[in-house]
């Protein structure tokens, strides 16, 4: 069986593609292009429209690429970049630069529970314990770099990347249920919503999205802090 290519056509439907990017925010009454908060020619960062925590982002790719998998190596050092970024912001808003850094990369269509095939990194202030519940469920991990997440994409293999506490693994993703690093970051509370069209829209959703732009935006105006990702190479 053929590989995946390594550069993408979007599917006319792709929701973080153009025409239909930030359909879901418009859907929601949320800022869409307004609510991006930094970009440069390859990313954007963003609010997640259905936040599992206050300061839950997306950094997406402008261009369609299935994952971080089919990313370059320039490009795969501009994500690590926006990763810094992003620390630096959560210690001005929230005190620490700790986060959560996870992807479900799919090699087919919503694969290693992808919803969207496009890439995006999902980013959590000071959350700790994902990669024992994953691990928990019979899925172990070997360490991240670009050269093994583009080893399970060229391989037709899906997998789950998680970064916490500054260590980086990657996970085989085929055959998990939707969603499951969401269900994974909110397993620790029984009852709580993760899937996200469980709160997608609702008021508390919304407010949630509301104070981290305006949490993420205050902290990239002071002095210092919105370094250009680049500076990371």
């Amino acid at each position: 069986m053929a590989g995946p290519t390594v550069q993408n056509e979007p599917d006319h439907d792709c929701v973080l593609c153009p025409p239909l990017r930030f359909r879901f925010n418009a859907m929601a009454g949320l800022p869409g292009e307004a609510g991006v908060i930094a970009g440069d020619r390859d990313f954007f960062l963003i609010p997640d429209v259905a936040p599992l925590a206050e300061g839950h982002l997306l950094l997406v790719t402008r261009e369609h690429h299935h994952c971080a998998g089919d990313f370059s190596g320039p490009m795969w050092e501009r994500a690590l970049g926006w990763r810094d970024r992003v620390a630096r912001l959560y210690r001005e808003a929230y005190g620490s630069g700790g986060l959560l850094l996870f992807e479900h990369g799919p090699a087919s269509p919503q694969g290693g529970g992808a919803c969207i095939d496009h890439a995006h990194w999902h980013f959590l202030p000071g959350t700790t314990g994902v990669r024992a519940v994953v691990e928990g469920q019979g899925h172990p991990g070997v360490p991240a770099d670009h050269a093994a997440l583009r080893a399970f994409y060229r391989a037709g293999r899906s997998y789950l990347l998680i970064e916490e506490d500054g260590v980086a693994t990657v996970h085989p993703g085929d055959g998990v249920p939707s969603q499951f690093l969401r269900w994974a970051v909110a397993s620790a509370d029984p009852g709580r919503a993760w899937r996200w069209q469980e709160t997608f829209g609702l008021p508390t959703t919304r407010r949630r999205f509301l104070r981290t732009l305006r949490a993420m935006r205050g902290a990239a105006a002071l002095p210092g802090t919105d370094q250009p990702p680049d500076s990371h190479q």
